[in-house]
């Protein structure tokens, strides 16, 4: 099953995270199918590509419970 969440990247104290399409059964930062977008939690920065969006949630994939929160407040 393909999930949409978080993966981290950055540095110490300076992190942000991609929004991936990816299998749920790799790791986090395993090899994602689609980089949807990205969030920036110091800066408040949310940059999403709703056309990929759409069209994996029609191939199926689900929305992680963090990501839908994330979706809710914007």
């Amino acid at each position: 099953m393909i999930k949409i969440r978080l993966a981290k990247f950055g540095k110490r104290n300076d992190h942000f995270f991609r929004i991936v399409a990816i299998d749920e059964k790799k790791k986090v930062v395993g090899e994602p199918l689609d980089i949807l977008g990205h969030w920036h939690p110091k800066k408040s920065v949310l940059s999403l590509d709703k056309t990929k969006l759409k069209s994996w949630i029609e191939k199926g994939a689900k929305l992680s419970p963090t990501v839908k929160k994330l979706f809710e407040k914007k």
